[in-house]
């Protein structure tokens, strides 16, 4: 169990808090809106009312105890800058921001901040991942154009050995797991039959991932 803080409750911040939550960790939320922080008191761990652009008040909340702080505040790129500012001078050294636009971005990557994250973006890649290829359930980039992929085995491929799905010849993609319900086979062979509602989870290039693509459709 870890232990984060999140200034800004609004909706990304409070979704990311409230899923933090369920995967067991202690979640301290923080809002400048006492609305705001009395709709989140009963599902987080703490939550309290504090003006982010306040570094005493920042200070009062002893935040270099939690592992990460995540500035998720909305539309005012002015408080969050200053809050990631008094964090800095406070010696908070994981510190993760949300950011909105390719400016202020470019501002956090000078302020030296750990993460910064661009929730509306990385959401609109995942969109368009799964519409262009809606077989892939799941997907991680390790970067390098190396993806991790989770594909979904559907009526037409069912029946099929991974050999005739998959041309590992080249070794370009790798097979790494076969999920079939509460089973799993690790580096399953080239004869490994698939069957209908099988996850097929591969390590590839994006280019090599995408080329295989009509053949899992």
């Amino acid at each position: 169990m870890r232990q984060f803080a999140v200034i800004g409750l609004g909706r990304f911040g409070s979704t990311a808090s409230l899923e933090l939550m369920k995967m067991g960790h202690e979640v301290l939320g923080i809002d400048h809106s006492p609305k705001v922080v009395e709709k989140y008191a009963d599902d987080l761990t703490q939550a309290v009312i504090v003006d982010a652009t306040d570094k005493a008040a920042l200070q009062e909340l002893g935040l270099d105890n939690y592992d990460v702080v995540m500035v998720a505040i909305g539309s005012d790129f002015q408080a969050s800058l200053l809050s990631v500012v008094h964090l800095k001078s406070l010696g908070i050294e994981n510190i993760w921001v949300k950011a909105t636009s390719s400016a202020e971005h470019l501002i956090l990557t000078k302020l030296g901040v750990t993460r910064i994250v661009h929730p509306e973006e990385e959401m609109g890649v995942r969109v368009a991942q799964s519409l262009s290829y809606p077989m892939v359930n799941d997907y991680i980039s390790l970067g390098n154009g190396q993806f991790i992929v989770q594909i979904d085995i559907n009526d037409h491929i069912q029946g099929k050995a991974i050999k005739q799905v998959i041309n590992q010849d080249k070794k370009t993609i790798h097979v790494l797991v076969v999920k079939r319900k509460t089973d799993v086979v690790v580096y399953p062979s080239a004869d490994f039959v698939l069957q209908a509602n099988d996850a097929l989870v591969l390590l590839g290039q994006l280019a090599d991932l995408r080329a295989i693509a009509p053949s899992l459709i």
